[in-house]
């Protein structure tokens, strides 16, 4: 198998599962039992200027709350899965509509609802306190914690290698 950074030129979107990713895995409950995410506002910059950059993008959650709808719409992800019982069904979807093949998709989950779409897309990865069964299957594991910039770090790294990092939409939000 070829360098890790040489497979990374090939990526051409990104799909990310909530809760363990994009925030931590420990969930503080609102008084209606609603749990309360913390998102790391350093993935949120990566992601939204991934969107600039023209890359599909897709957030698969088994989660239901409108604030990771709202949060991740207000970045510019217009493929939003909430209530993913079926992760692989949504991967798919979100394939189908961005005429996108599995091979040149990076996927970052954390635990065993991820397990099926990592063993097809052409890039799984995963943030550094993922359970080993994912580890194993990653391609590259974040030095970087689940809700601590773990999606930054690996969306920095595509950008940079395809040079759209440090550029006029760099700038600005």
């Amino acid at each position: 198998m070829s360098n890790f950074k040489e497979e990374l030129r090939k990526v051409k979107a990104f799909a990310f599962d909530v809760d363990g990713v994009l925030s931590s895995h420990i969930l503080t409950l609102h008084p209606d039992g609603e749990p309360m995410r913390t998102i790391n506002i350093k993935d949120g910059y990566a992601i939204q200027l991934a969107v600039k950059k023209q890359y599909p993008i897709a957030v698969i959650t088994g989660g239901n709350s409108d604030a990771v709808l709202k949060r991740f719409k207000g970045l510019g992800v217009t493929d939003v899965y909430l209530n993913s019982f079926d992760k692989k069904h949504d991967f798919a979807d979100f394939l189908s509509k961005n005429k996108l093949n599995a091979s040149s998709v990076l996927y970052m989950g954390d635990d065993l609802p991820d397990y099926e779409v990592m063993k097809i897309v052409g890039f799984p990865t995963c943030p550094a306190d993922a359970v080993v069964e994912i580890k194993q299957l990653s391609m590259y594991i974040s030095n970087l914690k689940g809700g601590d910039g773990c999606v930054r770090d690996i969306i920095e790294q595509v950008l940079r290698l395809h040079n759209k990092w440090m550029d006029g939409d760099a700038f600005r939000w």
